[in-house]
């Protein structure tokens, strides 16, 4: 169902609401042409954090960039927001859709959703760009360990009511003076309208629910995930962007083919801080794996 923007927009996109497992997903399109590519966000982000990549890609493909559940317009009433659910949500979309296989994009805590997807149903992806991302199981755990280099915010997220009672008025001001300065390189990548943005949809209620769902499943799902990894595995080709942690990640979750990016200079909010560098290079790893491309 198309639906008006709540919120901040581009012109190139239109936004659509759909009912999917229990709950109703907001996303967005782009482009009229080529293979599907579906973009999941992480965390303190929406589908806003790649308003700067979806003109480029959509120049190549049909462009759908989505707000897990609990983030962003989508739903975030009373129900499960773990990763397992969220990956549920993304099949059942991709289904709805009707577009499937996808070439699929997460990043940061979004990758055990992600990495779910790929595995439980890897005939709705053609691949899999991992950006900034890590797993549990596979070392993603160490980042709420304060006493060994993890940060604090972390354990704030995952703990019950804690996000509401320290957060709530203020999202702006968590988001804008800590948040993404600490983990941006590229000064004035991110703007004040972006802040404005990422805070108007935390600031709603319960508008913390898809971020400590997903932190607190990742500190208990290192078991299913590791399963995952060795049964059925993933087999989809895939592409590391980012610093090292996420290539190792990735090498070790899978036996598929992983190439790997660096993009040098460039911090944790790659979409943000380097759009054009990284559709450049998202659609040459995705020209090299598109069937169509290579019937060619």
């Amino acid at each position: 169902m198309r639906t008006t923007p709540a919120g901040a927009t581009i012109p190139e996109v239109t936004h659509h609401r759909a009912e999917v497992n229990g709950t109703t997903l907001h996303y967005v399109t782009a482009g009229a042409g080529g293979t599907p590519i579906l973009l999941v966000h992480g965390f303190p982000e929406t589908w806003w954090a790649f308003h700067r990549l979806i003109p480029l890609l959509a120049a190549h493909h049909r462009v759908y960039a989505v707000d897990l559940r609990g983030f962003g317009d989508s739903d975030n009433g009373p129900g499960p927001y773990d990763s397992a659910t969220a990956a549920e949500d993304l099949h059942q979309l991709i289904e709805h859709l009707g577009v499937g296989p996808v070439h699929l994009t997460g990043q940061d805590i979004a990758g055990a959703t992600v990495f779910r997807l790929a595995t439980t149903y890897p005939d709705d992806v053609l691949s899999l760009t991992a950006i900034e991302t890590g797993l549990p199981g596979f070392g993603m755990e160490v980042l709420a360990d304060i006493t060994h280099g993890g940060v604090w915010y972390i354990g704030v997220l995952a703990a019950p009511g804690i996000p509401e009672l320290l957060l709530t008025g203020r999202e702006h001001e968590f988001l804008g003076e800590f948040l993404f300065p600490a983990f941006t390189t590229i000064p004035g990548a991110v703007t004040e309208a972006d802040i404005a943005e990422f805070a108007r949809c935390y600031a709603r209620p319960n508008g913390w629910r898809g971020a400590t769902g997903l932190y607190r499943s990742m500190l208990h799902e290192a078991p299913e995930i590791i399963a995952l990894a060795q049964s059925p595995g993933l087999t989809a080709p895939v592409l590391a962007i980012g610093g090292s942690f996420t290539l190792t990640t990735m090498t070790q979750a899978t036996t598929s083919e992983v190439s790997a990016v660096s993009l040098d200079g460039v911090g944790h909010y790659v979409a943000l801080e380097a759009p054009e560098e990284l559709a450049e290079t998202i659609i040459e790893f995705t020209n090299h794996r598109d069937p169509v491309l290579l019937r060619h």
